[in-house]
């Protein structure tokens, strides 16, 4: 297998259209273009699919645990598939990206996103690729956790789809080209 795509979020319909499930949707997205669907892989708690990208098989998934304990499964699953964590790349919401914005990294701290401290320590390195998709700050005063777990604003979800396609993009660019190529991609101004 030639690598991982793994997007988080949180389980169930009440997550569903939240920010913190931007992951999901991406992950969603991706298995859509290949007409596949997600499937229980039991061993792993997670669901999901191989897809080609570039002529590439590729499993793309999203585990089936809570946000803060996305490790086990995204170990296990990498695991499973004889992936090293060097080709994982993790889907995530950024809030420290406005909304919109796509941006690609190797390694680094966690910002303190639970879901990322957690994979970490599963995969016993932070040296994984991260898609880091923008969903911007809270408003005013209100709590971050607060902020993530509420739907997308009605002008946000105009553009949603957009930034789902871009997302989507950037982690199948990182598997075609190299992390370094698709950054510089996508990390151009856009007109």
């Amino acid at each position: 297998m030639s690598g991982l795509i793994v997007g988080l979020g949180n389980p169930g319909d009440t997550y569903a259209g939240t920010r913190h499930n931007i992951g999901q949707m991406v992950i969603d997205e991706l298995a859509a273009r290949s007409g596949s669907k997600l499937s229980v892989h039991k061993k792993s708690r997670t669901r999901a699919a191989t897809v080609r990208i570039g002529g590439e098989p590729v499993v793309v998934a999203v585990p089936m645990s809570y946000m803060n304990v996305s490790g086990g499964p995204v170990s296990s699953l990498a695991a499973y598939q004889s992936v090293a964590p060097a080709d994982v790349i993790v889907v995530h919401d950024e809030l420290d990206l406005p909304f919109g914005q796509v941006k690609l990294k190797r390694g680094g701290g966690s910002g303190g996103h639970n879901g990322l401290k957690d994979i970490t320590k599963a995969l016993g390195t932070p040296d994984y690729v991260r898609v880091r998709v923008g969903i911007g700050r809270p408003p005013g005063s209100m709590d971050a956790a607060t902020f993530v777990l509420k739907p997308f604003s009605g002008a946000e979800r105009k553009e949603l789809d957009l930034l789902i396609a871009l997302a989507a993009d950037a982690a199948e660019g990182v598997v075609t080209d190299g992390l370094e190529a698709a950054q510089q991609y996508f990390h151009s101004p856009r007109p």
